[in-house]
């Protein structure tokens, strides 16, 4: 079984978290860093041997040294280092910015567009692009970036531009003053809107995944209803915590999986479908969220900023061809 803990994050994106594993039984009698190279899939073994000698892992609390042994049943505590944003490289890109000033910008995120770099990807990703529209963002945190979203998940991220706002940004976002709106199409036909309360973590098999068990941390999503379509529904989605991938994973739990998602859902094709629904499903190769709406408190005047994008193309047609399809019922 893991957990998993947060300084803050949103539903899609974890910001800087502490990762708590418990060794496998199975690896008994091999090293530490080996062991963790397994456990920890995501970080290359030399960057885990870097974090141990750092003291940025604990094993039952305690530092250890990479060639010590494991024995099984040890508590692993990670600390992870976010990447030097400074050492990345500027890289021009068309960025969508729906609201900007001094000291905040939000940009509008495409689907496809990783937000931050990591393990085998420092280039093409939104810091990336950041860093060459406001170069003065490379001596902030993350390139100023408050809260972050899924690679697959389009809409709107507040980046601070001072150390001041980045600051007053990222208090209010763990204190959950800073309101997100999302927009899901989900396989099923829901009832009614309602309240998903149940508690998520790592998953204790699989470590890129998250999953609702007992030993997670508390999440709490609402949902209203947009739109109904046959075996689909629309919803407006809000949330009370920042779990990661809290929205997918709530929703997979009470199979209403995301349609596109790979991850926690599958592809759900109805009966008796056009081709050309048929077609438009298969080739919605993502999960179906798109972050609508913020609306913060601007970490300076104090005035409400409040701030909305359309969804992009591809889930508007997945939305037309559905319109479509229940115009011919």
């Amino acid at each position: 079984m893991s957990r998993d803990s947060h300084t803050h994050s949103d539903d899609d994106e974890s910001d800087i978290e502490l990762l708590e594993a418990t060794v496998p039984e199975n690896e008994a009698g091999s090293r530490l860093d080996q062991t963790l190279a397994r456990m920890f899939p995501q970080f290359s073994r030399a960057r885990l041997q870097s974090w141990i000698k750092d003291g940025r892992i604990r094993v039952d609390a305690e530092r250890r040294r990479p060639r010590d042994t494991v024995f099984g049943g040890e508590t692993v505590v990670v600390e992870p280092v976010e990447e030097n944003v400074a050492a990345l490289a500027p890289e021009a890109m068309n960025l969508d910015i729906v609201y900007r000033d001094d000291d905040v910008l939000v940009v509008n995120k495409p689907p496809g567009l990783v937000v931050h770099p990591g393990a085998g990807n420092a280039h093409g990703t939104l810091v990336n692009g950041l860093l060459h529209m406001d170069e003065s963002l490379s001596a902030l945190p993350r390139a100023g970036l408050v809260h972050r979203l899924d690679k697959d998940t389009s809409g709107v991220l507040i980046v601070a531009r001072t150390q001041a706002a980045f600051k007053a940004l990222t208090e209010a976002m763990a204190r959950r003053d800073i309101h997100r709106e999302y927009l899901a199409l989900c396989v099923g036909a829901l009832s009614g809107g309602g309240t998903i309360d149940e508690p998520i973590g790592r998953h204790p098999v699989d470590r890129k995944k998250m999953a609702v068990h007992d030993r997670g941390r508390p999440a709490r999503t609402h949902y209203l209803i947009e739109k109904r379509y046959r075996g689909y529904t629309l919803v407006a989605v809000t949330l009370d915590t920042g779990r990661t991938h809290q929205i997918r994973v709530h929703f997979a739990h009470q199979r209403w999986p995301l349609v596109g998602d790979r991850t926690y859902g599958r592809t759900a094709l109805p009966r008796g479908a056009s081709e050309h629904l048929r077609d438009t499903l298969i080739g919605f190769a993502r999960q179906a969220l798109h972050a609508r709406r913020l609306s913060f408190a601007h970490p300076v005047s104090g005035e409400t900023i409040d701030v909305s994008s359309e969804i992009p193309e591809d889930f508007a047609e997945l939305l037309a061809a559905l319109d479509a399809e229940a115009s011919q019922q």
